[in-house]
């Protein structure tokens, strides 16, 4: 799996009451800057560090268009979509750092 291709992924705040979709072209760089406070003011304010959803590979074209599509999707849609990989939400993240 290479992290340093486009990417649309799914962070949440702890209690995983918060979800956040988003694109990127770098997953590792992303997830980091998310830790730190710098992805923007939504997810610094709600907390958003935990990734619990992933998916790598395509074009910047594919990749928005799904990262649409998601977004466009209910919650209940994107609780399913995460526990089709991560049934128990776990940071995926974790070991990375």
């Amino acid at each position: 799996m290479s992290y340093d291709s486009n990417c649309i992924y799914i962070m949440t705040s702890m209690d995983n009451k918060t979800l956040y979709t988003g694109v990127t072209n770098d997953l590792l760089r992303r997830v980091a800057e998310h830790r730190q406070g710098k992805a923007g003011t939504f997810t610094a304010r709600y907390k958003i560090f935990k990734l619990v959803y992933y998916e790598c590979g395509g074009d910047i074209t594919s990749a928005l268009n799904r990262e649409k599509q998601i977004k466009a999707n209910s919650r209940e849609y994107k609780e399913r979509l995460i526990s089709s990989i991560n049934p128990e939400w776990k940071d995926l993240a974790e070991d990375w750092y």
